[in-house]
């Protein structure tokens, strides 16, 4: 499942559940398989890879986090999340063809992971509605927000689910909530900037001396707001450089601009070398304080914005370059 944004577990591994042996036991098989290896991992306190065979199958035995937690089974950049506690001795099938929809848990432990895979479903769905919802009244996205949560507490409430489960999930439904208003309210902040002339900056250039934005007018500006340490940034960058090459030549000019703070500047140089960072690679002056990210009210990264030949604000929460999207609006504009 590829989540952009919603928060579905908090990484709270604690409860009350009593364990029968001291593993846990995975048997699984996947139809069409990505890979010839699966991880099997927790936070950064577990990872485990597993060979599969030619069948699609791998089975598996390992001690769980003590009283039952979270874990991710990956195959390739597809995955599925999973409680797993000791004394669970479950089966997994499914086919990566359609990997979310055709999960399916037999055994120890089925009724815990089956929720989960039909929560999983659900919050896929109310993603895809999310778009069209950023477009309405703040009323009616927060009536949004309370339906999603009292179907989320109505698909694990009184169902006889491993208590630690049920502790974990609850848990994360405030959250949540409060998350994707903030994030509502971003999106209805930045579209109001769309039209208006955009913020400048004049930051360091990688190659030397300073760039700003009026340098580049006369052509369309498509920035990357970036760091480092940012995982989801740097999971972008394959994309990005597909889609600079994709409009090489053309009028427009892709800008990178690192919200690093001082001490990872050298990070930063070295890290524009060896990924082979294309485009301009500007250093902010002043990190998230500074006045142009402050401008665009970014707090979360990677965001990305379009500014056009005359320096106004195309989009300002642009879609990011995994996003088919971002073609289908710059094969629009850029010639």
């Amino acid at each position: 499942m590829k989540k952009a944004f919603i928060l579905f577990f908090a990484a709270i591994l604690s409860g009350f559940a009593q364990n029968t042996t001291n593993t846990v036991s995975l048997n699984v098989k996947i139809a069409n398989r990505f890979s010839d290896t699966i991880t099997i991992s927790s936070g950064r306190s577990f990872k485990q890879k597993v060979g599969i065979n030619k069948k699609g199958e791998f089975q598996t035995t390992f001690e769980a986090s003590k009283d039952g937690g979270l874990y991710r089974l990956n195959d390739g950049n597809e995955g599925t999340t999973m409680f797993l506690k000791n004394g669970y001795d479950l089966k997994l099938t499914l086919d990566t063809k359609d990997f979310d929809e055709t999960i399916v848990y037999k055994g120890n432990g089925a009724n815990e992971n089956n929720y989960l895979a039909k929560k999983a479903l659900s919050d896929e769905k109310f993603e895809m509605e999310l778009e069209a919802l950023f477009d309405a009244d703040e009323a009616t996205f927060k009536d949004a927000l309370a339906k999603k949560k009292a179907n989320d507490i109505s698909m694990i409430d009184g169902k006889g689910f491993d208590e630690t489960l049920v502790k974990m999930v609850k848990s994360t439904f405030d959250g949540e909530e409060e998350f994707l208003l903030d994030y509502y309210k971003q999106k209805v902040a930045a579209k109001k900037m769309e039209g208006i002339v955009s913020p400048s900056f004049d930051y360091e250039n990688h190659k030397g001396g300073k760039t700003k934005l009026e340098d580049l007018r006369g052509k369309y500006v498509y920035i990357d707001v970036w760091a480092t340490w940012c995982g989801p940034c740097l999971a972008e960058i394959p994309h990005l450089k597909k889609v600079e090459a994709k409009y090489h030549g053309k009028n427009i000019e892709f800008v990178s601009i690192s919200v690093d703070t001082e001490k990872d500047y050298e990070k930063w140089k070295k890290m524009v070398v060896t990924k082979e960072l294309g485009g301009i690679q500007l250093f902010a002056d002043k990190n998230w304080t500074s006045d142009f990210v402050k401008a665009f009210g970014i707090n979360s990264i990677p965001r990305f914005i379009l500014i056009d030949p005359n320096g106004n604000v195309v989009k300002a929460d642009a879609p990011r370059p995994s996003s088919t999207s971002l073609i289908e609006l710059l094969d629009g504009l850029v010639k």
